[in-house]
């Protein structure tokens, strides 16, 4: 909170999903890539096998473009990304990984070097000497992903780096190793994927065929590899994680299950079309084994992200870059005396700080749907109870006279007409929609901390006396401050659920 707000229109989620991904696709291909052109590169040494080596010549070259180019373009868009999303995150993770860091830079210049070395060597290096520096890059690229795979498996699973502080006790995780045999499996898939896209522009169909066949086996191999270390990167994760994520992370939980399908779906185009018909490969084919791996790629990422939800470090610091040790004292004080840079404007800072790295106001994901046709005092009851919420929010660890300016600040933005005039609904319609609005962000029927059981068969004037005193119910949840009209249409629409068992 030391750190001037970068305040966009766009969700931060999607700033950094659409670098990060599209990075981390291209630095995983810089790996297996530089590990197929040194194995193949030998393989048709030794078999004197000139069509192969031309080939080889001309992919280096679109290699190196690509991991080059577009990786280091990319790579530092995430840091400067980063940098403005998570000021705090990202500080604590230099300083805590300095010499990780200052290591990987070193990787990188060598892993760079000797990429262009590989290229331009192709017609004025011997043989020996050529292969060497190929194995030089592919070391040093392998050993740029052992050290961020530390780094970036340690913000899933500090392990006990939350007691010792002790930079191997945090490096060496619970994930690290699972994690890196999986993500050198995805390096040798996407060597074999993007191979073949270069492949199936071969114009000889025999050089083709075994081409094509070749790089198949890569690609086999990576799912062979990927398969069993993604198994057992999930159960490296503590259960008290992956448990919370299945409980209140349906979409992530799905994305990871289908991927299981999407791997099953490449293995298959891949024996179909590139070891059964590998004469009929086609660059369509290519391309749409190139947009299975990106998909699955991240299906993955996208699970491992958000599974550590509500932390960008778990159990150390929040999303929202508010640490747990100084949870008590942001309780005492308040958050404004922690925020360094203010606008003037209480209210609005309080929301970029404690709610702005998740939420928008109309945009990614969206707060004004959810607090459209309510007041400030409903919305400021919401925000002292965020952490009973569906998904995993982070705990508001400011005072309640900050979560009321909060509450101000977000009413001034949303729809203020009841509820009745925005939605055209009465009775126990508009009672439904009162539910979602008022109790549906906690209690789901059939669902998340369902209710039903308690609430369902309450007489009205039981229903009465439960909405006087929801407010004293917990800590987490607000009092009902909704109007006569939208009380009695709850009512309604509750005791209709008693009468045909709750399928509405």
């Amino acid at each position: 909170m030391n750190y001037p707000f970068w305040d966009t229109a766009t969700g931060y989620g999607l700033l950094m999903a659409g670098i990060a991904v599209f990075h981390v696709f291209i630095s995983h291909f810089a790996i297996g890539g530089g590990l197929y052109l040194v194995v193949a590169e030998t393989f048709a040494r030794r078999t004197r096998d000139s069509a192969r080596l031309a080939y080889l010549k001309g992919l280096s070259k679109f290699f190196v473009l690509t991991t080059l180019v577009l990786g280091a373009v990319t790579g530092v868009g995430i840091w400067f990304i980063i940098g403005l999303l998570n000021p705090a995150a990202t500080e604590m993770l230099i300083h805590n990984f300095v010499w990780g860091w200052a290591t990987e830079w070193t990787f990188f210049v060598v892993e760079i070097a000797a990429a262009l070395i590989y290229l331009y060597g192709w017609d004025r290096m011997a043989a020996k000497d050529h292969q060497i520096v190929g194995w030089i890059y592919f070391g040093a690229a392998w050993m740029s992903l052992f050290i961020i795979n530390g780094i970036l498996s340690f913000m899933l699973t500090p392990g006990t780096w939350l007691a010792t502080g002790n930079f191997w006790d945090g490096f060496f995780n619970p994930t690290f190793l699972s994690s890196l045999v999986l993500r050198t499996g995805v390096s040798i898939l996407l060597a074999g994927l993007f191979s073949l896209l270069v492949a199936a522009r071969l114009k000889d169909p025999s050089a083709r065929a075994a081409t094509v066949r070749y790089n198949t086996i890569w690609g086999l191999v990576g799912l062979a590899v990927m398969a069993p270390s993604l198994l057992w990167f999930w159960n490296a994760i503590p259960d008290s994680i992956t448990q919370g994520a299945v409980d209140t992370m349906r979409l992530p939980l799905q994305a990871y299950e289908y991927s299981w399908w999407l791997a099953g779906v490449l293995a298959a185009l891949l024996i179909v079309f590139g070891l059964l018909f590998s004469r009929r490969f086609s660059i369509i084919v290519a391309a749409v084994m190139m947009a299975l791996g990106l998909v699955w790629f991240g299906s993955f990422e996208w699970m491992r992200e958000s599974i550590r939800k509500p932390f960008v470090v778990y159990d150390y610091m929040y999303g929202n870059a508010t640490e747990l040790a100084l949870a008590d004292t942001y309780r005492d004080t308040g958050l404004l005396t922690h925020i360094e840079f203010r606008t003037g404007d209480d209210g609005a800072d309080l929301f970029r700080h404690a709610c702005r790295s998740c939420h928008t106001i109309d945009g990614y994901q969206p707060l004004k749907p959810a607090f459209d046709g309510t007041d400030p005092e409903y919305i400021a009851g919401i925000v002292l109870g965020t952490v009973a919420l569906r998904g995993n929010m982070p705990p508001f660890l400011g005072t309640e006279e900050e979560a009321a300016l909060i509450g101000d600040h977000i009413y001034g933005l949303i729809d203020q007409r009841h509820l009745a005039e925005i939605t055209g609904a009465e009775g126990a319609e508009l009672g439904k929609r009162v539910y979602d609005v008022r109790c549906g962000r906690c209690h789901v029927f059939g669902g998340y901390s369902d209710k039903a059981e308690s609430i369902l068969g309450m007489e009205a004037a039981d229903l009465e006396d439960l909405l006087d005193m929801a407010g004293d119910l917990g800590e987490e949840m607000p009092a009902f401050t909704g109007d006569d009209v939208e009380r009695a249409a709850l009512i309604a629409y509750l005791t209709s659920l008693a009468t045909d068992g709750g399928q509405n």
